[in-house]
């Protein structure tokens, strides 16, 4: 299984290096682009400050640009909160797309997009980035697209729960996670 793993708004952070390395382990071809040319950041502010300065066509582009080597033969697109948002919105534009990994982060769904891909998401409860209302028109949204849903939702964790080089770290909640979605991307591959 090909799988490309965007990111999140603290940008190629170590966390993010280990959960491909996790991957690569268990038999998956992985690939990280670096959305921010080799800045990373301590606080979510000064991402956001990043992010806000290249702007999310810019954060689009260069996302697209990454996956498009790999896209011939069906990707995964996975990805870290703001690197979730856009794994979604290149998956829902991928034809060949296989599947979607998303972690702690969704984005809008366009009321015509269409996908028959399996979607898994993992999300603090609660999450102040994905309130509940919000998880459920996402959701609804999700469904109505043809896509098959799985949502896991960690109790008291944090945003970023799977980083622990972020005060949102939950250990517990980060091998529960890293459990689930490792069976869900060996049903991708075995599928």
């Amino acid at each position: 299984m090909t799988i490309v793993l965007f990111h999140s708004v603290y940008g190629l952070r170590p966390a993010v290096r280990a959960a491909a390395e996790r991957l690569r382990e268990t038999g998956h071809e992985v690939y990280v682009p670096d959305l921010y040319d080799g800045r990373t950041f301590e606080t979510v502010e000064e991402g956001r400050a990043v992010a806000d300065e290249l702007g999310r066509e810019e954060l689009l582009r260069r996302a697209v640009a990454a996956a498009a080597p790999y896209s011939e033969q069906g990707l995964v697109y996975a990805g870290f909160s703001l690197g979730a948002a856009l794994a979604q919105t290149l998956a829902l534009g991928d034809r060949k797309a296989r599947g979607l990994l998303l972690l702690h982060g969704t984005s809008d769904i366009a009321d015509d997009a269409a996908t028959g891909i399996p979607v898994q998401l993992h999300v603090a409860d609660p999450d102040p980035y994905e309130p509940d209302d919000w998880l459920n028109a996402w959701y609804l949204g999700m469904r109505k697209a043809g896509a098959e849903v799985e949502v896991h939702r960690y109790r008291g964790a944090g945003h970023l729960y799977t980083d622990p080089g972020l005060p949102d770290y939950d250990a517990e909640a980060a091998e529960r996670t890293w459990a689930i979605a490792l069976d869900f991307l060996r049903d991708l591959r075995d599928a």
